[in-house]
Parts: C-alpha cells; sequence; structure tokens
C-alpha cells in the first residue's frame, strides 16, 4: 500500500506517519496482490477533536472512514476498526455474488482458519425492517428545514417546489444544513 498522509491544521510528525502506516498496513491482509492505488489519510483536529479521514480507492468500490476522538492515535485505532468491518463486509458481498474466477473476488484473499482459529461468521445481507410510505409535499428548501426541525429528525425528504425535483435536507454535525439533488 502506498499512503498518501496529509494534515489539516496539524504537522504529521514521523511518529504519527509510521503509527498511521503500521495500522493501516494491517488492511492488507485482506487483499491477494498489493493495492495499486494511493490510501489517501487526513489528519485534522477541530475544536479539541482529532479526526482522522481515510479513503481507499478499489476496483468496482470505493472505502471510506472517518472517526474523531480526544486523540490522534486512538482515532486512528477507530478508523481502522471501521475500515476492516467495511471491507469484511464489501468482500462477503462479493465472494456471494461472484462465485467464478475472474471476478472481483480473485482480489480477496481468504482469511478461513488462521492460526487454528475457525473462519470468521459472515455478516449477513442488511435488512430492511420498516418502511415509511407518505406523499412528497411541494415545498422550498426552507420550509422542508422547519419540517425536518419539528419532526426531530436528522434529514427530510421533499418534493422541491422551484424544480419538482425530489431533494433531501439534513443538518451536518456542524449544526448548519445540507441538501442533496438528483443530477
Amino acid at each position: 500500500m502506498k499512503f498518501n498522509i496529509r494534515g489539516n491544521n496539524l504537522e504529521v510528525t514521523p511518529a504519527l506517519r509510521e503509527y498511521a502506516e503500521k495500522k493501516l498496513s494491517r488492511l492488507e491482509r485482506y487483499f491477494d496482490t498489493p493495492l495499486e492505488s494511493d490510501v489517501n489519510v487526513s489528519l485534522a483536529i477541530q475544536r479539541d477533536e482529532h479526526k482522522v479521514e481515510v479513503t481507499i480507492p478499489l476496483p468496482g468500490a470505493l472505502v471510506r472512514a472517518e472517526e474523531a476522538s480526544g486523540d490522534m492515535y486512538a482515532s486512528l485505532d477507530l478508523v481502522v476498526e471501521k475500515l476492516e468491518r467495511q471491507i469484511r463486509k464489501y468482500k462477503t458481498k462479493v465472494n456471494r455474488k461472484f462465485r467464478q474466477e475472474g471476478s472481483l473476488r480473485s482480489q480477496w484473499k481468504d482469511t478461513g482458519v488462521k492460526n487454528g482459529a475457525p473462519r470468521e461468521l459472515e455478516e449477513d445481507a442488511p435488512e430492511v425492517v420498516r418502511i415509511k410510505r407518505f406523499s412528497l409535499k411541494p415545498m422550498d428548501v426552507e420550509e422542508a428545514i422547519l419540517q425536518m426541525d419539528m419532526l426531530g429528525h436528522n434529514f427530510f425528504v421533499f418534493s422541491n417546489a422551484d424544480t419538482n425535483r425530489v431533494n433531501v435536507v439534513y443538518r451536518r454535525r456542524d449544526g448548519r444544513y445540507g441538501l442533496i439533488e438528483p443530477e
């Protein structure tokens, strides 16, 4: 793996760079061949939070995770755990879907029995446990934000009166709002 580690409002010390590379290189065990693409790592300090974002472009997929905590090393540990879960889940999905050789499956290493330990249980596919149906009333973005706040939700789906298309407003972690529009 090739690492592209950069700091935002932070100088990346050699010790921090070495720790990040050591932790992230653990992910190599999930691949048969080394990754050709760069692993992008962004380290930042925002309001006394040490934030780590990692993006790994894979053939046919993009794995991304971010974590924040009071310590940069703890944030790195948390983000690596999250990435391992995502890669295992994606690997399981690919292995189930593509059973022939020469497909995406060939890039994953079989992590079955290792050092006498049994194979990890495969994670189940996501299950829809509730379906909600509602009519989309045409409204502007400001009204949608008001509706979302009144309901106490983090997002709200609505029909934009200006564009006549389905949009989503959501509350960002910084307390401001975002809007998702189809292209």
